[in-house]
This record gives structure tokens, C-alpha cells and sequence, in this order.
């Protein structure tokens, strides 16, 4: 098999262990997963950068794929991490099942990634398990790194006291209640802490990520492999963009969910011993 892949080939490689593997129920996974295949075949080299993406129910589907897609590109090396390996759900109905459990999942990752989704995000916030493993693995992680809401369980975690960071633009706010300075921005890098945006942001956060570890070169070709040339059919994509009259409207259907939200990031500040 030739090592040079043609984008047809890359794209479809990246559907079928984004849709397929990640999708399968536990009992039906084979004991050769799809990384472990690409591996053997030599299209994910052994030294590969290891990356580890938080699974969880509720979370938000394309802030997951988005990232994921970019780094199967690149040919990292990913592990889907939960706390077991049934299938979580997600916002569009697409469940995700992970490949590794917290135990299964070693310390010294190139990359440790949270995805976001506000009411899953909340349930990370709170369940101890998750804010060990994150605050363990994050420790030892060369890049520690969200999108959207996802930064809400970094802060939680403590690993983004003294950065800064950004979040949805929903919750951003919330992130200096858990020490970290909240900084707009589609992405915004601190040191070894990389924090995207909302959803779509994942892809830029991916992109600018493969280029600090990759160089810029491999990551132009990753966008063009993708076709990544946004074209908003209409600018009301941020805050600034929509104007006050749908940012309050969007506030108001959100209010219960981001209080939420809020509730536990101030919870979480006391936990990390902040004076709030």
C-alpha cells in the first residue's frame, strides 16, 4: 500500500473511525480497533503524538469530530477516554462510545482535549471521578486543551488557574470564578493551554494546535485536505454580530442551563480554595 494518500482517501479514513468506530457499542467493539489497524498498516506512524479526547454524555457532537477529523489527518494517535465504554450520548442522537476507560488511559499525553456541551459539561463539574482523572492526566499532558464548554472542566479541574482561556460565549464568564482570566477569542493559547471557542471553533482550534506541533505547512495542507474556507452566509455568529435583541432572546431560553453552569463554577472555585 503506497504511503502518499490522496484527499479522497484521507477524508474517507477520517469518517470511518470518526462515524463508525467511535459510534460502536462496547460489546461489538473488535479486539482490533481501527487506530490499532491504521497503525499496523503504517498510516499512523508508532511515534505518533498521543492524544486523549474526553468522552461523555451530552456532550456536543461536532466538537468532538471537528478536532477529530484534523488530527486523523495528521495522523495522531487518538484515544477516546471515558469513565466506561458505553455508547454516551450526544446532541444530534449520534452516540459516542469510548475506546480507553480513566484506568486505561496513561499519564504523559501529548494532548488531553475536552469537548464541550453545557449539560454534560455541568455533570463533568460535579462528578469526582472525572475531576481526578482530568487533574491527574492534565499534570502530565505537553498541551492541555477544550472547546466551547469544555474549558468550564479544565477550570474545574484546576489546570486553568493563572491562564488564559475562553469558552462559548454563553459561559465565558464563569472561568474566573475557577481562576482562570477569561480572554474573547476564537482561540486563545496560554503557555501549553490551547482553549476554543464555541462549536465551530474546533476546527480552528485543531488547525492552530497541528501547527504548533506539526508546523504550519502540514497543517495548510490538513485545511485543504478539509476545504476549510468558512463562508457564514450571514454574520451573527458572536455576540457582536447578532446584536442585543437576539443575545437576550438566546440568554433567556439558555437562563436554566447556564445557572446551572454557574452554580457549579462556584462550586468548583471553592473546592480549588478561591475566595469568590
Amino acid at each position: 500500500m503506497t504511503q502518499t494518500l490522496d484527499r479522497r482517501t484521507l477524508l474517507t479514513l477520517a469518517a470511518m473511525s470518526t462515524a463508525g468506530l467511535a459510534s460502536l457499542p462496547a460489546q461489538d467493539a473488535k479486539a482490533e480497533t481501527m487506530q490499532d489497524h491504521m497503525t499496523s498498516m503504517g498510516m499512523v506512524p508508532k511515534d505518533a503524538p498521543r492524544v486523549a479526547m474526553l468522552v461523555y454524555p451530552n456532550m456536543v457532537a461536532m466538537d468532538l469530530i471537528g478536532p477529530m477529523t484534523v488530527f486523523k489527518i495528521m495522523r495522531f494517535n487518538i484515544e477516546l477516554v471515558g469513565k466506561d465504554k458505553s455508547p454516551a450520548s450526544t446532541d444530534v442522537g449520534i452516540p459516542m462510545a469510548a475506546t480507553h476507560t480513566f484506568d486505561e488511559c496513561p499519564g504523559g499525553m501529548d494532548v488531553l482535549f475536552v469537548p464541550g456541551g453545557t449539560i454534560g459539561t455541568i455533570a463533568c463539574m460535579q462528578d469526582r471521578a472525572v475531576m481526578d482523572f482530568m487533574a491527574d492526566r492534565g499534570n502530565s499532558a505537553k498541551w492541555v486543551t477544550s472547546v466551547c464548554t469544555g474549558s468550564l472542566v479544565l477550570a474545574a479541574a484546576g489546570l486553568l488557574k493563572g491562564y488564559d482561556a475562553t469558552a462559548h460565549w454563553a459561559v465565558a464568564d464563569l472561568l474566573p470564578l475557577m481562576g482562570a482570566r477569561h480572554v474573547e477569542g476564537r482561540v486563545v493559547r496560554d503557555r501549553n493551554r490551547m482553549t476554543g471557542g464555541g462549536v465551530t471553533a474546533g476546527i480552528d482550534f485543531a488547525l492552530t494546535l497541528a501547527a504548533e506541533m506539526k508546523g504550519e505547512e502540514a497543517a495548510k495542507r490538513a485545511a485543504l485536505t478539509i476545504e476549510y474556507a468558512p463562508q457564514p452566509p450571514f454574520q451573527s455568529g458572536m455576540p457582536q454580530e447578532a446584536g442585543e435583541a437576539m443575545v437576550a432572546s438566546m440568554r433567556s431560553a439558555r437562563h436554566t442551563m447556564d445557572d446551572g453552569a454557574r452554580q457549579a463554577a462556584i462550586a468548583a472555585g471553592k473546592r480549588l480554595g478561591l475566595q469568590l
